[in-house]
C-alpha cells in the first residue's frame, strides 16, 4: 500500500491529499514528533472524502501522567465526566512481580508500584485521584463484592459505575467519585441465566441516565443479553437479546482469558448475540448501541412510545475478523455526527457518519507506536472532540488522541 508523508502541521489536511487517499486507500503516514507539544499526527485510512469533513487526530505523548515508578496494568474501562475529567479503570492484578522488578531495575533500583483500580485525570494528563479494591466494597454472605477482574466503566452525576468479568464476578457496583460505596446490581457468586431479572452473568459495560434512571448493562461474558433497570426505584425494567428478541445461549462454566479469542470467524448476521457482549452506550436521540464483539457487529435499539426497546439496525464491523473479535466499544463526537467504534482484532478506530452509518475513515492498526493499538478495549470522547483509548492484555496503556480539525469535503 502506498503512503504519503504529510509535512504540514496545519489542522486541515489539503483536499488533494484527502482525495488521493480516498481513491487509493492510501495510509497517511505520520510525521516526526512535534517538539513544541510532544505530539504525533496519526496514520489514517480515508474511504469517503467527497461528502463529509473527516476528523484528523494526533497522539499526545504526555498523556496520562503517573507518579514516578507507578505502573498501569490492563486498562479495561474508560469514561469522560461532564467536567471533561477522564477516568480509567485498570487491573493492578495484571502487573506481575517480574514487571515491577524490571521497572525498578530500569529506574536504577528504585521501588515501583501499581496504580489503584480507578484513576481520574485532567484533560492535560495530571492525576487527580485514585482508589479501589476490596476495602471499599460490601461483604454479602461472606463474599466481598469487589470484582476479581474489573471490566467496564461509566461515570456520571451519580458517581462511578464499574463491572467485573472474572470468576463469579456477576456484579455492577456504584461508588461516589471519592470511592464511597453506594449501591450494586447483581452479586458475586450468583448468576441465574438470561431470563433472571435480578442476577447478572459477568457484566461487561454500563450506561446510566440520571435524569430518567435508565441503567442499561451489557451482560455479557456469561449471559448474552442487555438488561435494563430503573435506577430511581432500583427495580428491573426489561431485557432483550439480538434483534430485540428473547436472549439465547449461556456460557457453560466460568469465563477465562483463553476464551477471549476464537479461531472461527464471527457471524454479523447471527440470530443471537455471541458470548462476549462487550459494550453499551446511548446517544442523546435515544439510540442505544450494543457491541456484540464475538459476532463483529454493533446492534442499535431505541425505545418505543411505551418505553420498550425495539431493534433499529445491525452494523457489521470488520465482519471477517477472527481472534478476539472486532467491536469492543462505541463513542460519539460532541455534536454526535460521528460514531467511533473500537476494533480489538484489527487495532483500529472506525469512524462512521452516524446518521446513515457510512464508513468514512479509520485510525491506527495493531502495534505499539503512538496511535496504534494492542488489544484495543475502550474509546471515549471529551467535549472538545478529543479521543481517549484503552488497551488490555499486552497493551496496558491509555492514549489521548487530540482533535486537530477536519478535512474539507471535495
Amino acid at each position: 500500500m502506498s503512503s504519503l508523508n504529510l509535512s504540514t502541521n496545519k489542522p486541515l489536511l489539503p483536499a488533494a491529499y484527502v482525495a488521493l487517499a480516498a481513491a487509493l486507500l492510501i495510509e497517511l503516514a505520520p510525521i516526526e514528533v512535534r517538539a513544541e507539544d510532544n505530539t504525533v499526527p496519526l496514520v489514517m485510512e480515508i474511504f469517503i472524502a467527497d461528502k463529509y469533513p473527516i476528523p484528523q487526530f494526533q497522539a499526545n505523548l504526555n498523556w496520562p501522567q503517573l507518579p514516578a515508578g507507578t505502573l498501569l496494568g490492563q486498562v479495561s474501562g474508560l469514561a469522560v465526566d461532564s467536567d471533561d475529567t477522564i477516568w480509567i479503570l485498570q487491573r493492578p492484578n495484571s502487573v506481575s512481580a517480574e514487571d515491577l522488578a524490571a521497572a525498578a531495575e530500569a529506574r536504577g533500583g528504585d521501588r515501583c508500584q501499581t496504580a489503584p483500580h480507578v484513576l481520574q485525570f485532567k484533560q492535560t494528563g495530571e492525576l487527580l485521584r485514585g482508589w479501589g479494591g476490596e476495602a471499599l466494597a460490601p461483604i454479602l454472605d461472606g463474599i466481598n463484592q469487589w470484582p476479581a477482574n474489573v471490566h467496564g466503566l461509566f461515570v456520571d452525576g451519580d458517581g462511578v459505575w464499574l463491572a467485573g468479568n472474572g470468576g463469579d464476578d456477576h456484579v455492577v457496583l456504584n461508588f461516589s467519585k471519592t470511592g464511597k460505596f453506594r449501591q450494586q446490581y447483581g452479586r458475586r457468586g450468583a448468576s441465574g441465566g438470561n431470563s433472571d431479572p435480578e442476577l447478572l452473568g459477568n457484566p461487561a459495560d454500563i450506561f446510566h441516565d440520571p435524569a430518567s434512571g435508565q441503567l442499561a448493562i451489557a451482560d455479557g461474558y456469561i449471559n448474552r443479553r442487555v438488561i435494563q433497570f430503573d435506577n430511581r426505584a432500583h427495580r428491573f425494567d426489561q431485557l432483550w437479546g439480538a434483534y430485540g428478541r428473547p436472549p439465547a445461549g449461556v456460557r457453560a462454566g466460568q469465563f477465562d482469558v483463553s476464551q477471549a479469542v476464537s479461531e472461527e470467524r464471527g457471524n454479523p448476521e447471527s440470530a443471537s448475540f455471541g458470548d462476549i457482549m462487550h459494550c453499551v452506550n446511548r446517544a442523546s436521540d435515544g439510540l442505544l448501541y450494543v457491541c456484540d464483539r464475538r459476532n463483529n457487529r454493533v446492534q442499535i435499539f431505541k425505545a418505543d412510545s411505551a418505553g420498550r426497546m425495539q431493534f433499529v439496525a445491525n452494523l457489521a464491523v470488520s465482519p471477517d475478523s477472527r481472534g478476539p473479535g472486532s467491536a469492543t466499544d462505541v463513542a460519539f463526537s460532541p455534536d454526535e455526527r460521528y460514531l467511533y467504534i473500537a476494533d480489538m482484532a484489527n487495532g483500529k478506530i472506525w469512524i462512521y457518519w452516524r446518521e446513515n452509518l457510512e464508513l468514512l475513515a479509520a485510525i491506527g492498526g495493531n502495534g505499539r507506536a503512538p496511535g496504534e493499538f494492542t488489544w484495543l478495549h475502550s474509546v471515549a470522547t471529551d467535549s472538545s472532540g478529543n479521543l481517549y483509548t484503552s488497551e488490555v492484555s499486552r497493551g496496558r496503556r491509555a492514549q489521548k488522541l487530540v482533535l486537530l480539525g477536519f478535512s474539507a469535503p471535495l
